[in-house]
């Protein structure tokens, strides 16, 4: 085992970073978003709000670049990406828990909310969301629910056992990996909010601690696609 001190040890865990960093979406997104734009897709729409069309190209793409970069680093440290997110579980079991956990955080993220802006509604600072306007239409809605599910359910949460896992090999552990993942989780919807992001902060803690336990993804990717398909649906339903 290497040293604390040791040069060698200190340049894996920041590569460690750097591979984190790099699969956070957060380089991806900007990199993409800058090549739409140049190639005249614009952020917004005539009415100022973000414009679906630039947000499904972006999401759509950063999901299959971060995948790929992460496969493809995966690769370069010789480990299993099939391993790491879908482990050795039955998959039918793994999707039935995912299942069985969506209306348990629908009913914890509503009470977190709730509280929040009871205690401490200074933190209720963004009165609609907007991500919201895009599922205003039964259209949009269905398209934005693709979006939720492959760049929300899939990516993020195969970035997250991603994450974790680098945590856990040179950076100090799965529950700083779970502390650091999730405030970063909830730092990323700061749109939404500041009381959302509290919740989407709790929500990564939730899904990461969910992945710890079972080892697989499929359970955190149906969970989180499942919550993110409902809130849609409810956001759809209120626009009509």
């Amino acid at each position: 085992m290497w040293g604390l001190s040791d040069p060698v040890d200190s340049r894996v865990r920041f590569t460690a970073i750097l591979e984190i960093l790099l699969c956070s979406s957060v380089p991806t997104q900007l990199a993409i978003g800058a090549v739409l734009r140049l190639a005249g897709w614009p952020s917004v729409d005539a009415a100022g709000h973000l414009s679906f069309a630039f947000v499904f190209a972006l999401s759509i793409a950063d999901t299959l670049l971060v995948i790929a970069l992460m496969v493809a680093l995966m690769r370069a440290h010789g480990e299993r990406s099939r391993r790491l997110w879908i482990g050795d579980r039955p998959v039918t079991r793994e999707v039935l828990v995912g299942l069985l956990t969506v209306p348990l955080v629908l009913v914890a993220v509503g009470i977190l909310l709730n509280a929040l802006r009871l205690l401490m509604p200074w933190l209720h600072n963004v009165e609609t969301n907007p991500l919201e306007q895009m599922a205003e239409s039964p259209g949009q809605a269905a398209m934005f629910g693709l979006v939720a599910i492959v760049a929300g359910g899939v990516r993020e949460e195969l970035q997250r056992a991603f994450m974790l896992r680098r945590f856990e090999q040179y950076l100090g552990g799965a529950a700083v990996g779970v502390i650091v993942t999730s405030i970063g989780f909830g730092f990323l919807h700061g749109v939404q909010g500041r009381d959302a992001m509290i919740a989407t902060g709790a929500l990564g803690a939730f899904w990461a601690w969910v992945y710890l336990r079972r080892r697989s993804s499929i359970a955190p990717v149906v969970s989180h696609a499942g919550f993110n398909s409902l809130e849609i649906l409810r956001v759809a339903m209120v626009g009509q």
